[in-house]
């Protein structure tokens, strides 16, 4: 405990250093015991950081996060997606956060590789390059490997040097600053601070260990292996270990250069088509979507595919959320509000007791607006956040795998809307939609569908069972944004909590006890 509370003084120190806290308190106004707190932190002889007055706020927010380190890198990343404990503003700020830091030297990624995969392995990489992209986490270098006699160009993703100790320290260290925040202030109690840390701890070291995520890519490839146009980069298992993935190199066009993409003769308005399509077809049809879908991670090749990239975080929809989902959303295009409030009762996401039809002009009341804009301007993203708020007043349970989805829509129209303007987002997703709920209802259907739950784990990753069980729960933790009860995280969640509260205790004891020792001696 006592290190925590040095890592902790000295990840105060830089907080407190920084401008984060002038920043926060624009949008949500911390509590005057932490204000006081962070300025003692802050006291220092040497002068202040200079602030470059032409940033915007946004940008100094990132600037000095990104500044501070992985953890609070991906602290700030997982707060982006928590809107319900930072609030809108804040989150929105948060969200163009980058993780770019200086790279490890490459000697360091040759010593990890030959650790991990073994010298045979190792020896038999050709032309390894110094590193492409540096991130938070892990760093990118390009090279050629010997697959079945064919020389492949590769991506080789490495894990930096002690990252994950040094991640598990800092994140203990604050587990314990919002413990100690919730046992002082009360009123913070009902954001569960210590419950969310926890869990960016549990989502961030199965991030740490790249099988999971080249599990992800696996997963997503064969489900998408027959869509046209459609392209996710192979994983070579040979060369992936926990701490290297190693999967084919994109050779293509970032899709936020748009004069590169014209320049080829590459159909952006056809490209803003496929990205929105094959979004929903994904989320819809396989209930497994790519849930970072921002334009650094999407690629269009020399073929003119589509071709994703970075799969650490993606998104899990069940089949009742994936009909929820897409009965919504078509019931919105035919602006058929009464079916869509008799889904809503059907599925059990209101009382029985509400009646049908005051749900219904309530959704007619989000519905008629919209469709009296033009049709471009609509979002369906915004539909689905505007419809949890409605329908919040007739007691519907918050759906958090569908927050995840709805993020992640609103990020894939914006995308969608830069390279082609007039995108419509509806006449676009009308034909995915239709398909899909009419094959549902195909009985042969079903009976297949059944079929394939049944051996889809084995089937896609037979060599690496736990690694894709590890995949589901981390997709799990993050969809739901909350750790199950009959789960060993939180068995570890409570045994943390213990630990903490034995040590608040055990301090107080102690800190009477040297007050009374004091009173008797003088």
């Amino acid at each position: 405990m006592i290190k925590k509370l040095f890592i902790l003084f000295k990840l105060g120190r830089m907080i407190a250093k920084s401008d984060i806290l002038k920043i926060i308190s624009k949008f949500k106004k911390p509590p005057l015991v932490i204000r006081i707190f962070f300025q003692i932190l802050s006291f220092s002889f040497s002068n202040t950081q200079k602030v470059n007055l032409n940033d915007t706020e946004g940008e100094r927010l990132s600037k000095s996060i990104q500044s501070m380190g992985t953890t609070f890198i991906k602290l700030g990343q997982f707060l982006a997606t928590r809107p319900d404990i930072i609030g809108e503003e804040l989150s929105k700020q948060l969200e163009n956060l980058q993780d770019k830091l200086p790279a490890f030297p490459l000697s360091e990624a040759k010593k990890i590789i030959k650790k991990d995969l073994g010298e045979e392995t190792f020896n038999s990489i050709i032309d390894f390059d110094e590193p492409v992209a540096a991130a938070s986490i892990a760093q990118v270098h390009k090279a050629k490997i010997n697959d079945n006699g064919t020389i492949k160009d590769v991506a080789i993703k490495i894990l930096r040097p002690d990252i994950k100790k040094i991640f598990n320290e800092e994140i203990d260290a604050l587990m314990l600053f919002a413990f100690l925040i919730e046992s002082f202030i009360k009123k913070t109690q009902r954001l569960k601070l210590v419950d969310v840390v926890f869990l960016l701890k549990e989502i961030t070291n199965l991030e740490m260990d790249l099988r999971f995520e080249a599990a992800a890519a696996n997963e997503y490839a064969e489900n998408t292996k027959n869509d046209i146009d459609f392209k996710v980069p192979k994983i070579y298992w040979n060369f992936t270990s926990e701490n290297v993935m190693t999967l084919d190199w994109v050779e293509g066009v970032s899709i936020r250069e748009t004069e590169n993409l014209q320049k080829r003769n590459i159909d952006t308005k056809k490209i803003a088509k496929d990205i929105i399509q094959n979004f929903l077809r994904h989320a819809v049809r396989d209930g497994f979507f790519h849930a970072d879908m921002h334009q650094g991670n999407i690629f269009i090749d020399d073929n003119g595919q589509i071709v994703p990239i970075d799969f650490g975080i993606m998104g899990r929809l069940d089949n009742l959320s994936r009909r929820f989902l897409a009965e919504i959303l078509f019931g919105f295009i035919k602006r058929d509000y009464k079916k869509v409030a008799e889904v809503h009762l059907v599925a059990g996401l209101v009382p029985k007791n509400v009646p049908v039809d005051d749900l219904a002009q309530a959704l007619r009341s989000i519905g008629e607006p919209i469709f009296g804009q033009s049709v471009k301007d609509i979002s369906g993203g915004k539909l689905l956040k505007q419809l949890f708020d409605v329908t919040e007043k007739f007691n519907m349970q918050t759906q958090p795998q569908l927050l995840m989805l709805q993020k992640t829509m609103v990020v894939v129209e914006g995308v969608a809307r830069k390279l082609n303007p007039n995108t419509n987002i509806w006449e676009t997703s009308k034909p995915i939609l239709e398909n899909w709920l009419k094959e549902t209802k195909d009985p042969k259907n079903i009976f297949n569908e059944s079929l394939k739950s049944t051996t889809e784990v084995i089937k896609r990753l037979p060599d690496f069972p736990e690694i894709m069980d590890k995949a589901n729960q981390a997709l799990t933790y993050l969809a739901s944004g909350q750790i199950p009860q009959n789960s060993t995280s939180y068995t570890a969640l409570n045994e943390k909590k213990s630990e903490m509260i034995a040590f608040r205790n055990q301090s107080i004891v102690g800190l009477l006890l040297l007050v009374i020792f004091g009173l008797l001696v003088f």
